[in-house]
C-alpha cells in the first residue's frame, strides 16, 4: 500500500511543461528561440530532469541558472546546451565556467579583465579552442545588476569587444514591471534597451548576435519584445507571473502536484487544543487527521489555521500550527475517511475536480506563488510523469 513516496511526493508533469512551452512558442514570432530558466532547481521542479527533457527540443537555445554551482551540476550530469548564469559569478568559478562553456553575465570592469585573463590562459593551454562566450547585462530599470544604458555603458561594450579572448555572444536586460496590467513601463524599457544596443554596436562597429529582454510576463503580454531570444521562467511550470497578467492570451497547465497520505485519525471531544500553543481548540466533538508533512519540507507554516487540503473530494481545514514535520486537519465531515487516504496539498482532486493552485496557497500563506514551489526542498522526492 505504501512506498518510499507515500509520506510526501511532488509529482511533476513533463507533458504540462512541454504544453506550456509550446503555448509560449506559439505566441512569439517564428524563429525566436527560448532560453529555459531553470534556476533554483527549476523553481522547485528539478533542474536536471527538466533540462534532460528539454535537451532535444530545437527551439530551446539553452538554459539560465542563477549561480555557477547550478550550472556546474547541469554540466556534470551531461547537459550540453548553452547555459547562462544570470547573476554575478565570483572569480573562483571563472576557470571552470569558461572551460565548460558556461556563459557569465558580465557588467563590471574587474569581471571583464579577470575573465579575459582567464580565457587567454585557457586558450594558450588548449583547454578551450575559441574565445569564451559572454553575455553583457544592462540595467534599464531594475537597479540590480547591469551596466548603465548611457555612454559609460557603450564604452563598456566597446572594451568588451577589444578583449580578444572573449566573444560577446549576447546582451540582455530584465524588465522590472512587465507583469503589470499597464505595460507602458515595460515597453519604454524595451525601447531604451534596443536604442542602447544599437548605439553601442554602432560605436564599436560590430554586432552582437543575440539580443534578449523578454521574460515570462512579456512573452505573454508583449510578444513584440521577443528580439532574438526570450527567457521563459515561471510560465514553464504553469504558474502566472502575477494576477495582472492576462490569462486569455495563452493557456498554461500547472506542472506540480504535492501529495501525501493520512497517517493517523483520532476522535477528540470539544475543548481539545490542537498543535503547538493550542492556537486552535475544538468547539465540538471532532475527527482529526495527521498529515506527515511540515515546514521542514517547505510547506508554509503561515498556513496554520487558515490553509486546507483535499481528501476524497472534500476540503479539510488545517487546525492549529503547521509543525516542522506534520500538521493536522479536520476530517469530521468527510465520509468514509480512513488512515492511508491520499491527501492533495497542491494540485487537482480527481474526485471533485477542485484544485489547490500555487496561486491559492500563495494567497493563503502570504507568499508568492513560485516562492512556494521554490521552497519545497530536497526532502520531498520528485516523481516525473
Amino acid at each position: 500500500m505504501y512506498d518510499e513516496n507515500s509520506r510526501v511526493c511532488a509529482r511533476v508533469d513533463l507533458g504540462a511543461i512541454e504544453y506550456n512551452l509550446e503555448a509560449m512558442k506559439g505566441n512569439i514570432p517564428d524563429g525566436v528561440r527560448i532560453m529555459a530558466v531553470i534556476k533554483t532547481d527549476a523553481y522547485g521542479h528539478g533542474a536536471l530532469r527538466i533540462a534532460q527533457f528539454l535537451e532535444d527540443k530545437d527551439y530551446i537555445w539553452g538554459y539560465a541558472t542563477a549561480t555557477a554551482e547550478e550550472a556546474f551540476d547541469l554540466r556534470d550530469n551531461g547537459i550540453d546546451k548553452p547555459i547562462l548564469v544570470l547573476g554575478y559569478t565570483f572569480p573562483y568559478a571563472y576557470e571552470k565556467m569558461l572551460s565548460l562553456g558556461i556563459r557569465p553575465a558580465v557588467f563590471r570592469e574587474d569581471m571583464l579583465k579577470e575573465l579575459g585573463d582567464c580565457a587567454e590562459k585557457l586558450l594558450r593551454s588548449g583547454v578551450i579552442k575559441n574565445p569564451a562566450p559572454i553575455h553583457i547585462a544592462v540595467d534599464t530599470g531594475m537597479s540590480r545588476i547591469g551596466i548603465r544604458h548611457d555612454k559609460s555603458g557603450e564604452e563598456f561594450v566597446g572594451k568588451a569587444f577589444e578583449v580578444e579572448s572573449l566573444e560577446i555572444e549576447g546582451i540582455f536586460t530584465h524588465f522590472a514591471r512587465a507583469d503589470e496590467k499597464d505595460l507602458s513601463n515595460a515597453k519604454e524599457r524595451e525601447q531604451i534597451f534596443a536604442e542602447f544596443v544599437k548605439n553601442a554596436e554602432t560605436a564599436a562597429g560590430r554586432k552582437i548576435p543575440i539580443h534578449h529582454c523578454a521574460n515570462s510576463a512579456s512573452i505573454i503580454s508583449i510578444p513584440e519584445s521577443s528580439m532574438d531570444m526570450v527567457r521563459a521562467g515561471v510560465t514553464i511550470y504553469g504558474m502566472w507571473p502575477s494576477d495582472e497578467v492576462s490569462k486569455d492570451i495563452i493557456d498554461l497547465k500547472p506542472a506540480m502536484e504535492l501529495v501525501s497520505h493520512i497517517v493517523m485519525i483520532k476522535e477528540v471531544p470539544a475543548g481539545t487544543p490542537v498543535s503547538y500553543g493550542g492556537t486552535f481548540v475544538t468547539d465540538s466533538a471532532s475527527k482529526i487527521a495527521t498529515i506527515p508533512v511540515g515546514y521542514g519540507d517547505g510547506y508554509p507554516r503561515s498556513l496554520s489555521n487558515k490553509g486546507y487540503v483535499l481528501i476524497n473530494g472534500h476540503r479539510a481545514n488545517i487546525l492549529g500550527r503547521v509543525c516542522m514535520d506534520q500538521f493536522m486537519v479536520d476530517v469530521t465531515d468527510i465520509p468514509d475517511v480512513k488512515e492511508g487516504d491520499k491527501v492533495i496539498l497542491l494540485g487537482k482532486d480527481p474526485v471533485s475536480g477542485e484544485t489547490i493552485s500555487a496561486e491559492t496557497l500563495g494567497d493563503l500563506s502570504g507568499r508568492f506563488n513560485y516562492e512556494l514551489t521554490c521552497d519545497i526542498n530536497h526532502r520531498v522526492p520528485r516523481v516525473y510523469i
